[in-house]
């Protein structure tokens, strides 16, 4: 993986090189291993790289021989081998092993049908100089970021919002109906950002900038088109995509380790991946001090059977703050939960041991049905079918067992039964949206009023595809987790940010395409049979993980929340950012309502979802303004004297289509 960042102008009006290298210091972190430039009078492009595959000739940007392309590319193409031998066969000659310059050659041997054969997590932007275009493109599920601003003829892009300020060309502030969003879903929803003015390409997307407008097309769409009956080879399937999509994402010229939660898509990944290496597999997780979240014994369990070389990051409350702030820093957003600080540490981990390369399970739970989420979403409807039924209601309490602590009762199952009426397209994610929501009672008086009017909610329901009316209930639950979800919150501020913080790539076997076609088009009951989540990959791993991983009811990945600010002891920053001064120049919240929760967090009354939630997004929030508004830092630029690639055009005259690396 790596980091990326450019600037296209419509005039041959000149890019500055000390942009370039400011944009590129932004992004030092995502890419430790190098960095280069591009310049021409209407384009610059530049990268940081960690080097994965090809590590000798891999560097970027990078060109097609005779110069018609050039490309800044952040991510992985898993069947690059597969796709070079099919150029190769089309006469096209590589100068490199990258899976970069299959890219380049895919492109000008099959323009936009090449997105159809990619098999990998990518964002990338590839200057074609025979028209003067620019072509950014971003991957099916989301995995990789990719930001960009348009003005005045000129468009800005990079792997993060922080390179665009860093340009010098995009001025940062808050966009309000960004915060909204993520104070709604968790995330803001693509095109969306938190930062005005920014924009974020759509997973599945790719666009072309020419003449002063960009095109944004869709390649890639989520589809359930459910069958009615299981196939007899099912397990035989899915058996050959899993152990394929591993095997794929096993491809680099570095050591490739895994991260082990002790879960069952964690064991599984982990399993494949040390079948198919040729050394003893590197496995990493964290343990935390309260009971209720740790798993180390079944982590253990697991490590043990696989004979990995294990290593484990002990997370206490106090760890969780001390990193937050640079978990803000990072993630670019306001947050709702702790839980990306643990991955933050434990990335650390991973690029302390020397691997730079893990397999995780995300993904999973989307594809598979596996969040109790879906449970939920069938227990309402039956509940619904008999809305005088006394003992219906009572199923709620067998949904969420690690929560017992937080649940139960009546209040409990009438908030499941009134959050949302039954044809409301957004049924399924009602109850979170409006416990989330509940964070918006603490916005200011300014905020209320620039949000006049507004309504993300409804915004969602209207930018639904076509066929989601046709879809069943889970159907329709696993594209909105997809949509509002995995791409903006687990696979960004929980994924890409914290393991890129410490240059470390995730890669993640369930997120293969031909996994998401096969398992959308099978009966849901395949998936979550009953109450058993997860139903078709649990009869399939039996033989790959121990019984004690494969029969445990499930336990998402949590973290303390307001305990990791107002437990053991209290950092300066909280007192300070969540102090009365400090919200009223920020003006987000108002200052009354803060003060009021933060002495019920600080006294330990604060026990609930809502207060929990309440605490993090307020202070998140307040970080990320004093981050990338009041107090913004400017990274140092990366010197182009020291890089190891520097491509300068002396003019930029549209090319004659050529036969750039093609035989004649």
């Amino acid at each position: 993986m790596c980091g990326i960042a450019g600037i296209v102008r419509d005039a041959p009006s000149g890019v500055a090189l000390a942009s370039l290298e400011r944009m590129a210091g932004a992004l030092r972190h995502r890419g430790p291993d190098g960095y280069g430039f591009y310049v021409s009078p209407r384009a610059g492009l530049a990268h940081v790289r960690l080097s994965i595959i090809d590590i000798a000739c891999g560097a970027q940007p990078m060109t097609t021989e005779g110069g018609a392309l050039v490309i800044t590319y952040n991510g992985e193409i898993y069947n690059y081998i597969e796709l070079r031998a099919e150029l190769e066969a089309l006469g096209h000659r590589f100068r490199t092993r990258s899976d970069t310059e299959v890219l380049l050659h895919a492109w000008m041997a099959w323009g936009s049908a090449m997105f159809e054969r990619l098999n990998g997590q990518f964002a990338f932007g590839l200057l074609d100089r025979r028209d003067g275009s620019l072509l950014l493109a971003r991957d099916r599920f989301g995995v990789r970021p990719l930001f960009y601003a348009e003005h005045d003829g000129t468009l800005v892009f990079g792997s993060e919002a922080k390179a665009l300020f860093a340009s010098g060309e995009v001025p940062a502030a808050p966009d309000l109906l960004g915060l909204d969003e993520v104070f709604s879903f968790w995330a803001a929803r693509a095109p969306r950002t938190v930062f005005a003015g920014v924009r974020q390409l759509e997973p599945g997307c790719w666009a072309r900038w020419a003449d002063g407008r960009l095109a944004v097309h869709r390649f890639s769409a989520f589809d359930y088109a459910e069958a009615d009956v299981e196939p007899a080879d099912a397990l035989e399937t899915l058996d050959g995509i899993l152990r394929s999509s591993v095997a794929l994402r096993m491809r680099a010229d570095v050591p490739v380790g895994g991260y082990l939660s002790g879960g069952l898509d964690s064991s599984v990944t982990c399993a494949l991946a040390a079948a198919a290496s040729p050394f003893a597999l590197r496995t990493f997780s964290v343990t935390f001090d309260d009971p209720r979240l740790d798993e180390s014994a079944h982590q253990r369990l697991v490590a043990g059977q696989l004979r990995s070389v294990h290593a484990i990051q002990p997370i206490g409350q106090d760890e969780i703050g001390a990193v937050f702030p640079e978990v803000v820093r990072h993630a670019e957003t306001p947050l709702v939960r702790t839980a990306p600080a643990p991955m933050y540490l434990l990335a650390k981990l991973t690029r302390g041991g020397d691997i730079k390369v893990v397999l995780t399970g995300e993904g999973s739970d989307e594809l598979f049905l596996g969040y109790d989420l879906y449970k939920e979403t069938l227990v309402r409807r039956f509940c619904l079918r008999r809305p005088g039924s006394a003992w219906r209601p009572r199923l709620f309490d067998r949904l969420y067992p690690y929560l017992a602590h937080e649940r139960g009762g009546e209040m409990w199952r009438q908030f499941f039964l009134t959050a949302g009426e039954g044809d409301d397209p957004l049924f399924s994610h009602m109850p979170r949206i409006l416990l989330t929501s509940r964070i918006k009672d603490f916005y200011s008086a300014d905020v209320r009023a620039g949000l006049a009017g507004a309504d993300v909610v409804q915004e969602l329901r209207e930018d639904l595809p076509p066929g989601f009316g046709r879809w069943s209930d889970l159907g329709r639950a696993a594209y909105l987790e997809l949509h509002t979800l995995l791409a903006g919150y687990l696979l960004s501020s929980q994924g890409d940010r914290m393991a890129m913080a410490h240059g470390v790539e995730g890669r993640y076997p369930f997120l293969d395409p031909r996994l998401f076609a096969f398992l959308s088009r099978l009966p849901t009951r395949s998936l979550l049979r009953g109450l058993r989540e997860k139903d078709l990959l649990r009869r399939w791993a039996k033989s790959v993980v121990p019984p004690g991983v494969l029969d445990r009811p499930k336990q998402p990945y949590r973290a303390p929340d307001v305990a990791a600010f107002f437990g053991r002891a209290t950092p300066a920053y909280v007192d300070e950012r969540l102090g009365e001064d400090a919200v009223r120049r920020a003006g987000l919240f108002d200052p009354a309502a803060t003060a009021g929760l933060v002495r019920r967090c600080r006294s330990g009354k604060a026990t609930g979802f809502r207060e929990n939630q309440a605490l993090v997004g307020l202070l998140s929030a307040q970080l990320w303004h004093q981050q990338f508004f009041a107090e913004a830092a400017v990274p140092p630029p990366l010197p182009a004297a020291r890089a190891d690639v520097v491509l300068r055009a002396a003019d930029d005259p549209a090319l004659e289509p050529a036969t750039d690396g093609v035989k004649a």
